[in-house]
C-alpha cells in the first residue's frame, strides 16, 4: 500500500509516518517540511491541491494548531489550512480512501462531556478558532465519505503543545490549575497512529466512513497525570488549585499571559471519550501515559 501522510513533518504526522514505514508501507510524506521517512512531496495546504499520483490512500494530519485569542489575524490561516486545505485534499483524493485526523475540540463544550459519544453536537459553542475550523473541516470530510478520528489531548515524544505549556506555567515550584481534580481522556500519539493505520485497512479490514473517538484505554485523574509529566521532565513542583470562575475571569481579561477560555476548559472540565465505536472494529489502545513517559520526551514513537 502506498499512503500519503499530510503534515508528515509535524508531531502526529511524523509518528504515523514512522509507524506506517515499520509496517512496510510505501510512505509519501506531504507537507512544507520533509517527514522522517519515505518520499517527501512538498505541499502547502494554503496554496493548492496536492499531487497524489501513485498514492492508494491518504491520512490527512496537516492542521494549523493554535489556541488563538478572539479576533486574531492568524484565525484566517487556521481556516485556510483546516477548512480550505481539507477541501483541496479531498478534491485531489478523487475517491481514494481518506482518514482525517480531527479533534475532540469539535465537541460543543456547553454540554456535559462525560462518556462522550460521536453523537455529541459539534455545530456550536467552540471556544476558539481551532475548534470551529476543525469542525468545519471534518464536516467536509464526512460528507466525502472519509473516516474521521477525534483524539483528545494528544501527547508523546516530541509533543510541541501540552507538555511545554504545562512546564512553562510552573512558577517558583508551583503550578496553578483551574478547579479541582477531574477525569480527563488523553490520547497517546502512538495510539492515534495505530488507529489511523487500522482505519485505513493496513492492519485489518478498513473502517466504515464516519467519526470515531480515539483515546487511551482509561481516563486519567488530571492532577496525577500532570505530576507524572512534571516528574518525567525533571521538574519538581506542587500543584495548587484556582477557583474556576477566577481562572475564567483571568482568561477573559488577559491578566495571565497565554491563559485562554479554551485552556481553562481543557483543564477544568471533566472530558471523557467513549471509544466503543472504534473498539467494536477491533482497535485497542496499546499505550498509556506511564509507558509513553518511560520513553523520554524526545524518543521515537516506535521504541
Amino acid at each position: 500500500m502506498r499512503i500519503a501522510v499530510t503534515g508528515a513533518g509535524g508531531f502526529c504526522g511524523s509518528h504515523l509516518a514512522r509507524a506506517a514505514d515499520a509496517l512496510g508501507l510505501d510512505v509519501h510524506c506531504y507537507g512544507r517540511t520533509p517527514g522522517p521517512v519515505g518520499r517527501h512531496v512538498r505541499w502547502d495546504a494554503t496554496e493548492g491541491e496536492p499531487d497524489l499520483t501513485g498514492v492508494d490512500a491518504v491520512v490527512h494530519c496537516a492542521a494549523a494548531v493554535a489556541d488563538l485569542p478572539p479576533g486574531s489575524p492568524a484565525e484566517a490561516l487556521q481556516y485556510a489550512v483546516n477548512v480550505t486545505g481539507t477541501e483541496r485534499l479531498l478534491r485531489a483524493a478523487a475517491g481514494r480512501p481518506v482518514v482525517q485526523v480531527s479533534s475532540a475540540s469539535v465537541y460543543d463544550p456547553r454540554l456535559s462531556r462525560t462518556s462522550l459519544t460521536e453523537r455529541h453536537p459539534t455545530d456550536g459553542g467552540h471556544l476558539n478558532a481551532y475548534g470551529r475550523t476543525k469542525a468545519a473541516g471534518e464536516r467536509l470530510a464526512l460528507a466525502a465519505g472519509a473516516v474521521v478520528l477525534r483524539p483528545r489531548a494528544v501527547y508523546g515524544p516530541g509533543d510541541p503543545h501540552l507538555a511545554p505549556q504545562l512546564l512553562a506555567r510552573v512558577r517558583r515550584g508551583l503550578l496553578l490549575l483551574p478547579g479541582g481534580d477531574v477525569p480527563l481522556s488523553l490520547t497517546a500519539v502512538q495510539n492515534l497512529a495505530d488507529a489511523c493505520l487500522a482505519a485505513l485497512g493496513a492492519t485489518g479490514p478498513a473502517w466504515p466512513s464516519g467519526a470515531y473517538n480515539i483515546a487511551d484505554a482509561r481516563p486519567y485523574r488530571r492532577d496525577a497525570a500532570v505530576r507524572a509529566v512534571l516528574a518525567a521532565h525533571g521538574v519538581r513542583a506542587r500543584i495548587g488549585h484556582v477557583p474556576v470562575p477566577l481562572a475564567r475571569l483571568a482568561a477573559r481579561t488577559g491578566r495571565v499571559p497565554g491563559l485562554t477560555p479554551y485552556a481553562v476548559d481543557q483543564l477544568a472540565a471533566p472530558v471523557t471519550l467513549d471509544t466503543g465505536r472504534a473498539r467494536a472494529l477491533g482497535w485497542r489502545p496499546a499505550w498509556d501515559l506511564d509507558a509513553v513517559l518511560r520513553l523520554g520526551p524526545t524518543a521515537s514513537g516506535n521504541a
